[in-house]
């Protein structure tokens, strides 16, 4: 998994995941879950979001990133298949890093998160089908899920039925 250490350097690290049990324990990345990336610039959230993953069940945190350059090039190596993505962040913020990894990775789901609705933000409403937005306070693990459910049943209502030979 890709971290960020202090001095903004993207770093590797052994992920913990929730066993069939819901221990929590150190395994491969292989272990089956929605691959997640959490994004913020802020150490404390980051932590938040880290404890918020491992809570929910069927979720996978495979990176996190400080900035959206990190997450941009975390999405690339990482491919995840959910961004947790603060707004506001120094440099690229969340709203120019989901266009960029919409436009590079195929069939991720973007969450902007921020401490004010992020729709208020320029930009954040016309990303399209694939960014989903709340206030941080408001996201919980049974969000998470319904955000998840909502988008892969939307996604699999609009491919074309598979024909059985």
């Amino acid at each position: 998994m890709l971290g960020s250490d202090e001095a903004g350097q993207i770093a590797e690290f052994t992920p913990t995941v929730q066993n069939e049990r819901g221990r929590a324990g150190s395994g491969p990345a292989t272990e089956v879950g929605i691959r997640t990336l959490a994004v913020d610039d802020h150490r404390a959230f980051r932590e938040a979001l880290r404890e918020l993953i491992a809570a929910a069940p069927g979720f996978l945190l495979v990176g996190e990133a400080r900035s959206g350059e990190e997450a941009v090039l975390a999405a690339e190596r990482l491919s995840p298949q959910l961004v947790l993505m603060d707004v506001l962040m120094p440099g690229m913020g969340g709203i120019s890093a989901s266009r960029v990894i919409l436009s590079r990775c195929s069939g991720v789901v973007v969450f902007l998160i921020s401490v004010d609705d992020p729709t208020l933000y320029l930009g954040a409403s016309d990303l399209g089908s694939d960014v989903v937005c709340a206030r941080k306070q408001d996201v919980s693990a049974s969000e998470l899920r319904r955000v998840w459910d909502m988008h892969h049943n939307r996604a699999s209502a609009s491919r074309p039925p598979t024909a059985h030979i």
